[in-house]
């Protein structure tokens, strides 16, 4: 009598209660789950830290959410939001955990606001290497600011983008 492994699939794993010997095995129970430390990347360490394989100073967790302080912080308070099963990017994210996550960003923006004495903050996710995300586990940023803190974002305006706003649009619009 064993709890065997029987399947892996991206989005379910099945384990199957057998009992007997040899040829005459017989599965008496198909279990299907899907927890977090089978879903989780390898070697993702914020997959780790949301298993609790690596600590971290939290802020929030939940069931299927994690904020914590971001180790490398821009300003004091400068805060992570991460789902705990792994997502890469925004468009990988499931609805209704991506509205999760946006409801904590605003109640966790909020507290920084009063806990800390922030005059504003940004809400940053990068989406792919190319676009400055370093781990690859979707993760919203939270960075409070204050006047002379000496952090800037600035987004430049680029002319070549600009020459075909509408047919650019257009493309868009299609894959809606």
């Amino acid at each position: 009598m064993a709890w065997v492994l029987s399947e892996f699939k991206s989005r379910q794993v099945h384990f199957d209660f057998k009992i007997g010997i040899g040829k005459s095995v017989q599965i008496v129970r198909r279990f299907s789950v899907s927890p977090l430390h089978i879903q989780m990347e390898k070697n993702c360490i914020f997959c780790k830290i949301a298993s609790g394989e690596i600590p971290a100073t939290k802020v929030h967790e939940d069931d299927k959410l994690l904020a914590f302080m971001d180790i490398a912080p821009a300003n004091v308070g400068h805060t992570l939001i991460i789902p705990k099963k792994h997502h890469e990017i925004l468009t990988d994210i499931p609805d209704d955990l991506l509205k999760g996550i946006t409801l904590l960003t605003k109640k966790i923006a909020r507290a920084i606001l009063s806990a800390l004495g922030a005059e504003g903050f940004n809400v940053i996710m990068n989406n792919k290497e190319v676009a400055g995300q370093v781990v690859p586990h979707a993760h919203i940023h939270i960075i409070p600011r204050y006047r002379g803190d000496g952090q800037q974002l600035h987004i430049s305006p680029n002319p070549r983008a600009k020459t075909s706003v509408d047919e650019t649009a257009e493309k868009i619009k299609k894959f809606l």
